[in-house]
């Protein structure tokens, strides 16, 4: 009978948010696939916990997710762990939950502290809808075209960074979305945690003086697009100035876009309704 993998969720600064059925976890299974054993080997030394640790991580997800599997399916059962977090999320730990999935293993999620979530709490941005980008790309050519699809985005948008990336990635959402509200999580749950709720053009200028380099680990929350407005008139009240408007003498398309500034429809959405209407 095949093992269990368990995703468990460690601290993402303090130790003491570790909870009692995470650590009953870690006691009892039969070995731990960590991201960095080094890192995991301290919160194992602080609740006296010693277990054999294999490594899990980006670059040998492929060769270590073979093995970590077999023992799985030979009945063993295993703890996946991230340096802080959940594992599994912008995270390798998602390729071994696919394969588990598809060979018919059990998954146990051990739910436990998330920086996204933590950050988005204490954002005072809208909490309601969020999209999480995790990490953006180093390329140049990649990052532009990501955050060019989100410049439409509504909901509050999330996003981990480095502290020697920070600049940069400011300069790219100040360009992209313009001056919008943003909260820059740092060190969350740590001595040193601060939240910084400001603007785009303002967090700039301060990560740029001499005086205050960035610091620490990043979660940034940026306030998502408005939302577009309402049309302030029903459809058939649309047509009917599109028509009025043609009467006197302007053009389908000409009449449409006219009709569209006062009406707060889309120009190319009435000239399409028009000529439905018309059949």
């Amino acid at each position: 009978m095949a093992g269990t993998l368990y995703l468990v969720g460690t601290p993402i600064g303090n130790l003491g948010d570790i909870s009692p059925r995470a650590l009953e976890t870690l006691r009892g299974v039969d070995f731990i696939a960590a991201e960095d054993t080094r890192v995991t080997l301290k919160l194992l030394n602080r609740f006296e916990i010693k277990k054999p640790m294999i490594c899990y991580f980006e670059h040998n997800r492929t060769e270590m997710g073979e093995k970590l599997l077999s023992r799985l399916l030979a009945g063993e059962s295993c703890a996946l762990v991230t340096d802080a977090g959940m594992p599994a999320i912008s995270d390798p730990g998602e390729d071994i939950v696919r394969q588990c999935a598809a060979q018919g293993v059990t998954v146990c999620a051990i739910p436990g502290p998330s920086a996204l979530v933590t950050a988005l709490a204490l954002s005072g941005l809208p909490t309601q809808r969020f999209c999480f980008e995790g990490f953006l790309s180093t390329t140049a050519k990649n990052r532009r075209e990501r955050l060019d699809s989100l410049r439409e985005e509504t909901r509050t948008l999330i996003f981990y960074e480095a502290p020697h990336k920070l600049l940069r990635t400011l300069r790219d959402l100040l360009e992209t979305f313009g001056d919008r509200d943003i909260a820059l999580c740092r060190e969350l749950t740590k001595v040193h945690e601060e939240i910084i709720r400001t603007t785009l053009s303002a967090a700039l200028d301060r990560f740029s003086a001499p005086d205050s380099p960035p610091r620490g680990e990043f979660v940034l929350v940026l306030r998502g697009a408005e939302e577009p407005a309402a049309p302030a008139l029903d459809t058939a009240a649309a047509l009917a100035l599109v028509e009025r408007l043609r009467g006197e003498g302007l053009s389908l398309r000409e009449a449409c876009r006219r009709a569209a500034a006062d009406t707060g429809y889309g120009k190319n959405e009435l000239y399409r309704l028009s000529l439905e209407k018309e059949g």
